[in-house]
């Protein structure tokens, strides 16, 4: 019977939008969004090449209270080309966690949540794009020095790119059996690699390489869990009261590059000897 209620009772966090996402992980009634759509801020590169802009360039944050404890929340909407940043949604990001900085050498202990479905850097807007995913990258490993910034990638567009940097250096990572994360995305690599390398369009295999259980297996996210918002928003809750952890996993360089140094790259790797490899033994 426990079973059915919960089922009867799930909802679907990757389901949402960017707005209701961010907004799902707030107490009730306490946050509001800085930079809504009605400031009609949109990049101005997009018209320019006959692609529709949305006013609020695909990037959502939001401002309130996780447990009456201040958090801000910056989630970006995968949809919108594809979730990439360019130089207004970069610069929403990157100013969100600044303002989250100030706050904390004002003795306001704001926490910071990125919500991650993006390809990376607008192609569009190349070096702007570039230069505000820098900015945000500074300013995560500012914020982490006063709380953990928190990072949850549910999925479907997965993260990717100079976000996926951005993912890395969150205090802690979240991911969910549909979520994704590497430096380059699938079709990049088949792209500049060939298909023999890494067939885009095989998905099992994609998932079995960049995938939240795979990522979970290797060590190289903190939490595995169900599509569900309920189940999200508690991890994340759990995530802001165990704090600062007392080692970033960004600093980890050195264990990291011995597991590189050790794969054989004359032959493709399978993903039971990736979990094989970060977890200890030689793949």
């Amino acid at each position: 019977m426990a079973d059915i209620d919960y089922l009867l009772n799930k909802q679907s966090f990757i389901e949402m939008d960017a707005r209701e996402r961010a907004k799902s992980l707030f107490d009730l009634n306490s946050c509001k969004e800085l930079l809504d759509p009605f400031a009609g801020v949109m990049s101005p590169w997009l018209l320019r090449q006959n692609i529709v802009p949305q006013a609020d360039d695909g990037v959502v944050v939001m401002k309130g209270f996780i447990e009456q404890q201040p958090a801000v929340v910056i989630s970006v909407e995968g949809s919108f080309q594809g979730g990439s940043l360019g130089e207004v949604g970069g610069a929403k990001i990157a100013g969100a966690l600044e303002l989250a900085i100030e706050d904390n050498c004002n003795h306001i202990p704001t926490r910071a949540i990125l919500l991650l479905e993006t390809g990376g850097v607008r192609l569009q807007e190349a070096n702007l794009g570039l230069a505000a995913i820098a900015e945000i990258h500074s300013a995560i490993v500012e914020l982490r020095h006063y709380q953990p910034v928190i990072g949850v990638i549910a999925g479907s567009v997965g993260c990717f790119g100079g976000m996926s940097i951005a993912a890395g250096l969150c205090s802690y990572l979240i991911m969910t059996q549909e979520g994704r994360l590497g430096l380059n995305g699938p079709q990049v690599i088949e792209q500049e690699a060939g298909i023999d390398e890494y067939n885009a369009k095989d998905r099992p295999f994609i998932w079995s390489i960049t995938g939240g259980e795979q990522r979970f297996a290797s060590g190289l996210i903190d939490a595995y869990v169900e599509d569900d918002r309920e189940l999200i928003k508690q991890k994340v809750i759990a995530y802001i009261q165990q704090g600062i952890p007392q080692v970033q996993r960004s600093t980890q360089s050195t264990f990291y590059l011995s597991k590189l140094f050790q794969l054989d790259t004359s032959d493709q790797i399978l993903p039971v000897d990736v979990r094989k490899l970060y977890q200890g033994e030689q793949a």
